[in-house]
């Protein structure tokens, strides 16, 4: 497995949850130091991937927990690929990311994490149930939950049609 390819997306996901680029950086370089260290045991690993968004999150928790902390949103993570778009375009599209944070951030955190390795992260299910240790149809549920309420957020809002 090559870790410089998942690199990116483990600290995307350590700094949805901490907040903090130094701690979220911390974070991934301990998931990096255990795969070399126990590099011979990994070929039993069924899902690589998964295994180390897993343990990003159980490293990025200790780190919460440690420092008396609470989770924090989704708020850095999210970026706009459109080329060169129209300064109207842009300031519309910032004022819309803008507003998705904020709904974002209100999400409970289950319905936040799932929503996050789903729709920005490109997780499969089965994927985020093993990262998340949580069943498969809960990871369904939760899904389905947090865009219902982004939608009723946008829609209440007109910024969806």
């Amino acid at each position: 497995m090559n870790v410089e390819a998942i690199k990116n997306k483990l600290f995307r996901f350590a700094m949805s949850m901490l907040r903090d680029e130094a701690e979220a950086e911390d974070v991934v370089q301990e998931v990096v130091i255990k795969l070399w260290k126990q590099r011979d045991q990994l070929d039993h690993i069924q899902n690589m991937e998964a295994w180390t968004m897993r343990l990003t999150r159980n490293l990025s928790i200790d780190k919460i927990r440690s420092k008396h902390r609470r989770f924090e949103p989704i708020d850095t993570v999210i970026d706009l690929k459109e080329s060169q778009p129209s300064p109207a375009k842009q300031l519309e599209l910032s004022d819309a990311m803008e507003h998705l944070k904020k709904w974002i951030v209100q999400l409970p955190e289950n319905q936040r994490l799932v929503f996050q390795l789903r729709d920005i992260e490109g997780m499969t299910y089965k994927e985020i149930s093993e990262t998340l240790d949580m069943p498969l149809s809960q990871v369904k549920i939760n899904l389905f939950r947090a865009r219902q309420q982004i939608r009723a957020y946008l829609l209440k809002n007109k910024l969806y049609e």
